[in-house]
């Protein structure tokens, strides 16, 4: 098995990594630290197992680009995408990526459907593979007429906004995808685990990764879920309402094609 992890060098990211290589997959690390990448990957070999890192920043979706080139080029098969890197900045101004896009939805989000987009072929040629988006319980709605939040911004706002679109997402995978082989789930692993991100944030830990990272793996391993499933820890959940608007889902995927196209920057 080839899975690829983003965000996978610190956090979640990492126990996931560290938990697939020790099932014996063949674990592609990411992120933006590259002593980071390269120390998981040595503990990896360490303890047996098959890592190799690539360093890509979401900021930048010609690194995702070029990031997907060097999947494609450098293996024959991928079985699991994780779709885990994120930021949460919620008492910071509106910032935005080298794109010139809200930043939360950029890296959260629309990084991922390009990395994802991209990746889709491969990932089709190695069916039965999987594809797990690590969203959120704090999902907004979005406003589909001031996507990128330029007026009443709030980093809550934003963050929230860009799991719920995460989560649409998934519902789309699944819809375009079915009867491929190739299947997609999103979860709330847990909240407020004990990661960087979370004390940064000036938040109190509530869990540990460990309960995060089990969430994650169920939806990895076990068999039997439904295409499209949301999971809140290790159980099925109802996500915002907006995830089951097939309307609003339409909008989302057209906005995201616009969003990434080659020629929009």
């Amino acid at each position: 098995m080839v899975a690829l992890v983003t965000g996978s060098t610190a956090g979640l990211g990492r126990e996931i990594a560290l938990r697939l290589a020790a099932r014996g997959a063949q674990v592609i690390v990411h992120g933006r630290d590259s002593e980071r990448g390269e120390a998981l990957v040595k503990e990896i070999e360490k303890r047996g197992g098959r890592a190799r890192f690539y360093r890509a920043d979401f900021a930048r979706l010609a690194d995702v680009r070029q990031f997907a080139e060097a999947i494609q080029r450098d293996y024959a098969r991928l079985d699991l995408l994780v779709n885990n890197a994120g930021i949460a900045l919620p008492s910071q101004p509106r910032q935005i990526s080298a794109d010139g896009y809200e930043l939360h939805f950029q890296v959260n989000y629309l990084a991922h459907f390009l990395l994802t987009d991209l990746l889709l072929p491969l990932l089709e040629k190695s069916a039965p593979a999987r594809i797990v988006n690590v969203a959120s319980g704090a999902q907004t709605p979005i406003d589909f007429n001031d996507p990128q939040i330029e007026t009443n911004y709030s980093g809550r706002r934003a963050y929230g906004q860009s799991k719920l679109a995460q989560v649409m997402f998934t519902k789309i995978l699944a819809e375009r995808l079915a009867g491929t082989g190739v299947t997609a789930y999103s979860l709330h692993p847990a909240t407020y685990m004990d990661t960087n991100m979370v004390r940064q944030s000036g938040i109190k830990p509530q869990t540990t990764v460990d309960e995060g990272a089990d969430a994650v793996m169920q939806l990895i391993t076990k068999e039997g879920i439904e295409n499209g499933a949301y999971y809140s820890g290790l159980k099925p959940a109802k996500a915002h309402a907006q995830a089951y608007d097939k309307e609003a889902r339409e909008r989302l995927w057209q906005l995201s094609r616009e969003f990434t196209s080659p020629t929009t920057k």
